[in-house]
């Protein structure tokens, strides 16, 4: 199980990340509204990322697992979580940590 939680992880990582910073989708990211708003924050994208690979993996032969919607949205709580940690952990430059000085 903690493979294909591992492999989820990655997953919903990349896509999150290619959907909120990736230059292909500069011509259609939307800017404004709702789906402004969603395409800006890594938190947000990646709860509705991890719903969809939820259900892609579910739907694979890759894995033999059988996920309910209770299985679903708590997969999609642990991409949200995860992926919003990597993206503010890691940036086109390297690590991306900063030091507060009062």
């Amino acid at each position: 199980m903690i493979d294909i939680l591992i492999f989820y992880i990655f997953c919903t990582y990349g896509m999150t990340s290619i959907l909120l910073y990736g230059s292909i989708f500069d011509v259609i990211r939307p800017t404004k509204g709702f789906f402004g708003k969603l395409f800006k924050c890594p938190l947000c994208m990646s709860f509705h990322v991890g719903w969809f690979i939820a259900l892609l993996l579910n739907l694979s032969n890759m894995f033999d697992i059988n996920l309910n919607v209770f299985d679903i949205f708590m997969f999609s709580c642990i991409s949200s979580g995860t992926s919003y940690i990597l993206c503010m952990l890691f940036n086109d430059f390297g690590l991306n940590i900063k030091v507060n000085k009062e």
